[in-house]
């Protein structure tokens, strides 16, 4: 390059420089690529009733190797503690893409970012401790309005691996001014157990499947969407803590239909001090299945429907006791009891709830 190409080429990135300091500085102009950096605090709130459930569904000295179980099962379930938090901004216009993606480990139930953000107005979504959730996935977030939580789609499925948190929040990003957002993050899924007494019958081997939740969370509307036919969950089998004869089987899923007269296939959050205030309604609202083997080698199937909803945050207990037949009956008289002896195989259950 000669010496006067040179110079011009100063000039030229000189006046480039001014043009770009007066767009965010002159009033009159469109400041809406103009940013700052921002802070923002985000909150695990875990509101639930786990501690309560088990004081007052496992209450007699027979209940506490199992309550005991159960509760070291959920720790990691039912707890403030984020590791992953992903955050996405996206347009509030249009089809309101995704303007901006960030992701953290947290490792806390409180963090601060600081963020680069252009002025103007966002709609927030944040998601925590999807990453080691073998079930589920943050899924189509380009977009504000299809981002979602979906879980895999089979007939049958393993437990959620994590507690689940989500956020939306519209922000208001103005230029120039410090500005403070903060964000409280709110489960998202819960859990189901069957505690069953074999009262001492010649039982070798008891499955669970729960089954009647919802597949995928839409986190914008923060809404609930049932499949025609809910997949199987696999419960997992706990054992008495100080080797007592009761067994316990958990789940951990979305949350299951609320007993609207007109039930739709969705279904909102309510994020309250009192979520899990429920009296029964008139249809089933999810179910757990049970598949007792006897050391005759026969299996008997029973479904155990449930008319009492599940929300997010929540723990729902159900007892049961196996009689001789190998029928599993439940403690609580609005729980509905169906019955097939000399179940076999071939008698798949895939419920339409």
């Amino acid at each position: 390059m000669n010496k006067r190409s040179d110079i011009i080429g100063k000039h030229l990135a000189a006046a480039l420089c001014v043009v770009l300091s007066a767009s965010c500085s002159a009033i009159d102009e469109d400041l809406s690529d103009c940013g700052n950096n921002y802070q923002l605090n985000y909150e695990i709130r875990l509101v639930t009733n786990m501690s309560i459930e088990l004081r007052t569904q496992l209450n007699t000295t027979t209940d506490v190797g199992i309550a005991e179980a159960l509760r070291g099962h959920l720790q990691t379930i039912f707890t403030d503690h984020a590791n992953d938090v992903d955050l996405s901004f996206y347009d509030t216009q249009g089809d309101q893409p995704r303007l901006q993606h960030d992701q953290h480990i947290m490792d806390a139930n409180q963090q601060s970012y600081t963020l680069y953000l252009p002025m103007r107005q966002y709609q927030h979504l944040a998601v925590a401790n999807v990453v080691d959730n073998s079930v589920v996935s943050l899924l189509q977030d380009d977009n504000c309005r299809t981002a979602k939580l979906e879980q895999v789609q089979q007939d049958t499925i393993d437990s959620h691996t994590t507690g689940l948190f989500t956020a939306r929040q519209p922000m208001n990003v103005l230029s120039g001014v410090d500005q403070t957002f903060n964000v409280r993050l709110y489960m998202a899924n819960c859990a189901v157990a069957l505690v069953v007494d074999p009262r001492e019958q010649d039982v070798s081997n008891i499955r669970v499947f729960s089954t009647g939740f919802a597949s995928q969370f839409n986190i914008n509307d923060s809404t609930y969407h049932f499949a025609a036919k809910p997949p199987l969950v696999r419960a997992t089998e706990l054992r008495d803590a100080i080797g007592g004869q009761q067994r316990c089987y958990c789940t951990v899923n979305f949350p299951s239909r609320v007993p609207y007269i007109n039930v739709e296939d969705t279904r909102s959050i309510i994020e309250t001090t009192e979520p899990f205030i429920a009296q029964p309604g008139e249809e089933t609202l999810w179910q757990f299945i049970v598949y007792v083997t006897l050391k005759n080698g026969k299996t008997t199937q029973t479904v155990l429907s449930i008319r009492k909803s599940v929300g997010a945050g929540q723990l729902m207990i159900i007892k049961g006791y196996v009689t001789e037949d190998g029928a599993v009956h439940a403690q609580d008289q609005t729980v509905g009891v169906s019955v097939t002896l000399d179940w076999n195989e071939g008698g798949i259950y895939n419920p339409e709830l």
